[in-house]
């Protein structure tokens, strides 16, 4: 299989590096960035011989079968559509895009070009997190009545790019909703507060960096999101499921599990700093299940529909948390099942 990367920053590197590392049976032969230094360095540290500043000459190549979209979010639309008239199968990094119009109108791209979009939320792709949905799918808990999800960042990104990103609710509370729609369902309601606690230019940008979600799913089950831009002792993520035969818990994962007890107490090594270092292993094998998922020609574990499912759960809790109010989704989404 043969895929060009378009978009080369952080998470389009990171890609990068996992498809040319770990991918034997496919090849990187595209490396797009509309950076001219930027698309032509990774491109040779990558040892691609073909990088371009204009994501079409890629798409023209007829060998290139499919393409992994890391651009910044208000190109993803346009570029995801124009990879489907092409032929191509699209893995695109979250959010598919900010209007839900877009979303539609790329989500009719792909079913009439008839290609695999799977959108990356790499979460569901790591190994506790499935082991935690399987207990879940196997009844461990019986009727789930209680989510919790914690989320805390390390540091908040640059403000340059939180006021583009959408906001908190959007960019980062977006992946603890696919989360939340991934091990209990379908989401009718939503209540959010939100605060710029760690950075009063955050909240001087029209954003938040600290917040908390309610959620009622659609089988009458309460959840609670909580999340902060920044957490001094690194990336906190931790699910709790509660129900009727009891819970699981999912805590964070660290570098080693080794624990030294000394007279001065016991000492566990710190977390992972960040989303890179903790979520490395879920990376590949999204790209994995992408690949797997275009030569069997299946349906991919997040969809399109998933890609705009978080999108609309972030809009109802940015609504709650401007008008102080709980949102129903349909508020958002006429069509919201």
């Amino acid at each position: 299989m043969r895929v060009a990367l378009i978009g080369a920053g952080r998470i389009g590197r990171l890609h990068g590096e996992n498809l040319v590392r770990e991918f034997p049976d496919v090849e990187l032969a595209w490396v797009v960035d509309v950076v001219e230094g930027v698309a032509a360095r990774v491109a040779q540290e990558l040892g691609v011989a073909r990088w371009a500043t204009d994501y079409t000459q890629a798409l023209a190549d007829p060998t290139v079968q499919a393409v992994l979209v890391c651009t910044s979010t208000d190109t993803h639309a346009e570029i995801v559509q124009a990879a489907a008239r092409a032929g191509k199968h699209v893995f695109c990094e979250k959010p598919l895009a900010l209007d839900l119009k877009e979303i539609d109108e790329t989500l009719a791209a792909v079913a009439q070009a008839g290609v695999i979009l799977q959108v990356g939320f790499h979460r569901r792709f790591d190994p506790h997190v499935r082991r935690l949905k399987e207990l879940l799918e196997q009844g461990a808990v019986g009727t789930p009545w209680l989510l919790k999800i914690t989320s805390y960042d390390p540091a908040p990104p640059p403000l340059a790019y939180v006021r583009v990103s959408g906001g908190i609710f959007l960019d980062m509370t977006i992946h603890d909703f696919d989360m939340a729609r991934y091990l209990l369902g379908e989401v009718t309601e939503v209540y959010a507060c939100g605060a710029a606690l760690v950075d009063p230019e955050i909240g001087r940008a029209g954003d938040a960096d600290t917040a908390a979600v309610l959620l009622r799913f659609k089988t009458g089950a309460l959840g609670v999101i909580t999340n902060c831009r920044k957490a001094v002792y690194g990336h906190d993520q931790r699910i709790e499921v509660l129900g009727e035969k009891g819970a699981v818990f999912l805590d964070n994962p660290r570098p080693h599990m080794v624990v030294e007890a000394s007279a001065q107490g016991y000492y566990r090594p710190p977390l992972h700093y960040f989303f890179t270092e903790r979520y490395r292993d879920a990376y590949v094998a999204e790209l994995r299940a992408f690949f797997d998922t275009v030569r069997e020609g299946r349906t991919p574990l997040v969809t399109g529909w998933d890609g705009k499912a978080a999108v609309v759960l972030g809009y109802a809790a940015k609504r709650s948390w401007i008008e102080g109010r709980p949102v129903q989704l349909r508020e958002i989404d006429p069509h919201w099942v």
